[in-house]
């Protein structure tokens, strides 16, 4: 049944690998990552109503730095929705309240999952052609692709290419940032520096697995180009990462995309929310979340 307002999810998306190549003319890279998305533990809610025009409102915990978010009309979520409006043609407008809680500028997509939430849900309320907000989602970011279909997904190209990854686990996990921004263009710009992505390769598709252990054990494998420039931008993440790591029953650990988000993975939840409980005794300064990853909610 139709109505005037709806509301979604904006999971955190988690690189569980991510291979860049070098930089292009265009200033672009070149992606292969593995994502999954998060639980409703780690996401932002987006709310909205039919209006005459577009607005938003955001509350929540991840306002606790406004200034950094920037001006709201730059917000990607209302770039979504002039997005769709001029793809679309539709004169419909739209009231938005984002309640964030993802932090800013951590590698788990937040404003990618906040803008393809938008453009799900305004499909829904201006009931336009989902293959427009297709059409539009390259061009807001290279994450909002994937964060539309919300599979666990090869994620290539620029990120336009969306390969969806079916036959794997739920995997638990632990989230961890620790409240320091690491913004995306100054790390691909220190990778391209150091020459990063000359032996970049993309892979055909990801190997079904029944159990965690098989999958992680195939990530150890993988890597995460962008760790190292982003531990020279941020140092803190290295501590992050021995943390996780020291962690009982932590299998694998890893930063997200480009920092300064951090995770470990686990076979079980049990496992994941004691570890949670363990880490936010001793660091309550810190963004950590367990959760399972997969298929978005």
């Amino acid at each position: 049944m139709k109505t005037d307002s709806y509301s979604a999810l904006a999971p955190a998306k988690v690189n569980l690998f991510l291979h860049v190549g070098p930089v292009q003319a265009n200033g672009r890279h070149k992606l292969d990552s593995l994502v999954m998305f998060a639980g409703e533990e780690a996401a932002d809610r987006l709310d909205v109503m039919i209006s005459d025009d577009l607005s938003m409102t955001i509350t929540g915990p991840g306002m606790t730095n406004p200034d950094y978010i920037g001006p709201i009309h730059d917000n990607l979520v209302l770039r979504a929705a002039r997005a769709l409006q001029a793809e679309t043609g539709t004169t419909k407008g739209a009231a938005f309240t984002l309640d964030k809680h993802l932090p800013i500028a951590a590698g788990i997509g937040g404003g990618s999952a906040d803008a393809a939430a938008a453009l799900r849900l305004l499909t829904d309320l201006w009931g336009t052609d989902p293959a427009a907000a297709r059409k539009v989602a390259p061009e807001l970011g290279g994450d909002v692709p994937v964060a539309l279909q919300g599979h666990a997904a090869l994620m290539q190209g620029e990120g336009e290419r969306v390969r969806r990854a079916p036959g794997l686990p739920r995997v638990p996990a632990l989230l961890v940032n620790p409240n320091l921004a690491c913004p995306t263009g100054p790390i691909f710009r220190a990778y391209d520096e150091a020459g990063g992505g000359a032996a970049f390769r993309e892979f055909g598709a990801v190997p079904p697995f029944e159990r965690v252990w098989d999958l992680v054990h195939w990530l150890r494998e993988q890597r995460n180009d962008l760790q190292a420039p982003a531990i020279a931008a941020v140092p803190e993440i290295a501590g992050v990462l021995d943390t996780l790591q020291a962690l009982p029953d932590a299998q694998l650990t890893r930063m997200s995309g480009s920092g300064a988000t951090c995770f470990a993975l686990f076979e079980t939840g049990d496992a994941a929310r004691r570890a949670e409980a363990q880490l936010s005794a001793a660091r309550p300064d810190w963004w950590i979340r367990a959760t399972m990853l997969g298929d978005a909610v």
